[in-house]
């Protein structure tokens, strides 16, 4: 037997190790010594990189997202919460759904289309690792400016990869957001959800229980690709160096991701899975840590018997890999048979790396040499914990007191109107949206550019018992309102996701968020995300919607200029009856139009200042949750009765933009008069509004029902002809609104 190599690193402690290289501190590689009581073998060094890294550790944020547990909302949906691989809510029927949003930002940047993919790839691996068949994705982007040179080479590459990726998964992609600023070049921002179903007494957990279990590593084999990954990248700052990590971004292979999916699914309904983690993030290092120490404790491994793709990989290569499409279960050894012939069937290659035990310690071997040997759970969840210093920017009440009040208003509505309908951020997404398929499977009910996704539950899992249910997500954002107040900004991502399950007839029931900020190391950052948090936290518990889980994304910029804080935020909700679900738009003639909620004078953040001025300052529009939570009410209550015929939430653009965008939905003209200022009620952003078609014979019931919940309801007009009209405002025919909104995207990517 070969030199034992933790022997050997306690009889050398003076022996220097690359810890900085590997992103480590000084202090963080002291702890690590005084933990093992010697200093680390270069594979322990490896796994507490990996796993102390501010992706996998989330050391700079725990401090803070404490409070979406301590703030949590009574919720008698809730299965699963943080702390798993995704979140798990009770949806009626016996059914639940495991939903969660992460990043895939920096890998993105540097090679769009992998980047992408892998992204899709991960989110979709920790949906199976819950026990649940995964049904769809969504994702949320943010590029630079539209007409950057950079953004053209990005925005191609993730929507050609999130496409790739999703489609041959068969996976539908039903909804997200695309958004362009130029904050975001060179950091753009590529958040993946995904969603699952499964039978509320089947999750699964990432657990290691009973010693003499086996470990089973499962799917791909282990590559050089994706080394540091996710763990690396995105726990530093991007510099122009970045595409030289090239190397660092995973490879995907959608083939063996879908093999892997049924196979997970076959092995679940035989009963011969204990507990089960995907591989993603710092690969090996992450999966046998979280398993050990969410078990007996313990854990051994032969890093020998781990299936390499390159068999030059050492020791350190493979527990650092993010190589895809992998998973780890723990299998009782009477299971053994069982759980190979499965995998054999899918051919999916699976082979047994080691053993659970009761010794507390996860050892691994290595040419019969003893590699590692830690305690698991110091480097799962025993990292440092950072409370950063923050404080608010130097310029943040300037930024405030720069309202766009002293901006020129347009004198021609109609101009004005188009212009922002045919702008990057507002003109039509069918040019992405065209590239993902949104139908596959056949459940779903409702997809872009509607309000919300929406899917049926029944026919998604194979020998379903019969259900009218289903469920709607919606995934929103607004860096420029959460740059202005990140305390509010937060809210309203929170309002506007909310708001958008809500009009489509379901009940809002769970959230899932990721966290987009530039360096915690920064404490103006540092006090943008701490707002965030705090406000995203009050808001759940006033709306009464736990968090399930979802990711923090820090170090989001280039040198010392930060990305304005983007917390994206999605909503889960649940509709008793998909055929009661409630359209996008204007559906058909002959209805009358209501807008429901308050508008004020509120630019600030907006599209048209934005658009018209390029202008940023002020403070956001308010977050009213109470009317939200009022609005969301008549709605889930209108769409039980059938009182609405179609719904489209008000929120970037205001309500000239929503008007248009409902007049798009099926090529129907509405007529309506305005009271007041005219450009404030077409162009204000106040949150906790929505535009209603309600047939005639049902208004006067549709209005008493918005006064018993306090909603104001206003009539507009009505739906009907081939043209928008405002009334001493503007005449546009909708054939003109079509050709703006659509013509931007084509014409800048072709």
């Amino acid at each position: 037997m070969s030199t034992d190599s933790v022997k050997r690193a306690e009889s050398t402690p003076d022996e220097p190790m690359p810890f900085a290289e590997l992103g480590m501190k000084q202090d963080e590689y002291d702890r690590v010594k005084e933990i093992l009581g010697r200093r680390p073998t270069g594979s322990e060094l490896a796994i507490y990189s990996v796993m102390w890294s501010e992706h996998c550790s989330y050391k700079s944020s725990k401090v803070h997202l404490r409070q979406f547990a301590t703030k949590a909302p009574e919720s008698e949906a809730l299965l699963v919460g943080m702390g798993e691989n995704a979140g798990v809510v009770d949806i009626g029927d016996g059914w639940a759904a495991t939903f969660k949003i992460e990043s895939h930002n920096h890998p993105s940047y540097v090679e769009p289309h992998q980047g992408a993919a892998t992204g899709v790839g991960g989110i979709v691996r920790d949906i199976m690792s819950m026990g649940a068949r995964p049904i769809a994705v969504m994702d949320s982007l943010r590029f630079g400016a539209a007409d950057a040179v950079d953004t053209r080479r990005v925005l191609p590459g993730v929507v050609e990869g999130i496409s790739h990726y999703g489609n041959c998964l068969g996976l539908p992609n039903i909804g997200g957001e695309v958004v362009f600023d130029p904050c975001y070049i060179g950091n753009p921002l590529v958040n993946a959800l995904c969603v699952g179903l499964l039978r509320k007494d089947q999750i699964k957990l990432a657990t290691a229980p009973g010693p003499g279990n086996k470990v089973v590593l499962f799917g791909a084999s282990t590559g050089p690709d994706g080394i540091g990954g996710a763990s690396v990248l995105a726990s530093a700052t991007f510099e122009d160096e970045s595409h030289a990590k090239r190397p660092a971004v995973q490879v995907g292979d959608p083939f063996m991701e879908k093999l892997l999916i049924e196979c997970c699914l076959e092995l679940y309904t035989a009963d011969v899975v204990v507990g089960i983690q995907d591989l993603g993030a710092a690969g090996v290092s992450c999966a046998t840590t979280e398993l050990a120490a969410k078990g007996t404790g313990g854990m051994h491994v032969d890093l020998n018997l781990v299936p390499l793709r390159d068999p030059s990989l050492r020791p350190e290569e493979i527990l650092m890999s993010e190589s895809q499409e992998r998973m780890m279960a723990v299998v009782r050894p009477d299971d053994i048979p069982a759980f190979m012939a499965i995998c054999q069937k899918w051919d999916v290659p699976a082979t047994v790396i080691g053993e659970v035990t009761d010794t507390g310690r996860l050892v691994m071997t290595w040419d019969d040499e003893v590699i590692v040997d830690i305690p698991p759970g110091t480097a799962a969840d025993d990292g440092p914990v950072y409370e950063r210093p923050f404080h608010e920017p130097a310029g943040q009440a300037a930024l405030n007191a720069d309202a766009p009040d002293r901006l020129e208003r347009p004198d021609d509505l109609r101009a004005a109107l188009l212009r922002l309908l045919g702008s990057p951020n507002l003109a039509s997404r069918e040019w992405v949206t065209s590239q993902y398929d949104r139908y596959v499977r056949s459940n779903t009910v409702l997809a872009q550019p509607a309000d919300a996704g929406m899917l049926r539950v029944h026919e998604a899992m194979d020998g379903a018992e019969p259900t009218t249910r289903g469920i709607a997500l919606a995934t929103d954002g607004n860096g420029r309102y959460a740059k202005l107040d990140p305390y509010a900004g937060a809210q309203l991502a929170l309002a506007e996701a909310y708001r958008n399950v809500a009009v489509t007839g379901a009940q809002p029931l769970a959230v899932t968020n990721c966290l987009n900020f530039g360096s915690p190391e920064d404490p103006e950052v540092m006090w943008q995300f701490a707002e965030a948090v705090r406000g995203l936290a009050d808001a759940c518990r006033i709306l009464g919607v736990p968090v399930t889980g979802g990711n923090v994304s820090f170090y989001n910029q280039t040198g010392s200029t930060a990305i304005n804080p983007t917390p994206v935020v999605g909503v889960l909700g649940v509709i008793d009856d998909v055929a009661k679900r409630v359209g996008s738009g204007f559906t058909a003639e002959g209805l009358r139009v209501a807008l429901l909620g308050e508008t004020r004078e509120e630019f600030g953040g907006s599209e048209w200042a934005h658009v018209a001025h390029g202008h940023l300052g002020g403070l956001p529009p308010v977050a009213d949750l109470a009317a939200e939570q009022a609005l969301a009410a008549v709605m889930v209550e209108a769409a039980r009765r059938g009182l609405v015929e179609g719904s489209h939430d008000l929120s970037d653009g205001g309500l000239g933009v929503a008007l248009a965008e409902a007049c798009l939905a099926r090529g129907v003209g509405a007529t309506v008069t305005l009271t007041g200022d005219p450009f404030t009620a077409l162009f204000s952003e106040s949150a906790a509004r929505a535009l209603v078609a309600v047939r005639p014979e049902a208004f006067e019931e549709f209005a008493a029902l918005c006064a018993r919940h306090d909603v104001p309801c206003y009539g507009l007009g009505t739906t009907g002809g081939s043209s928008l009209v405002v009334e001493g405002v503007l005449d546009v025919p909708v054939a003109d609104l079509r050709d703006k909104h659509a013509a931007t995207l084509p014409a800048l990517f072709g």
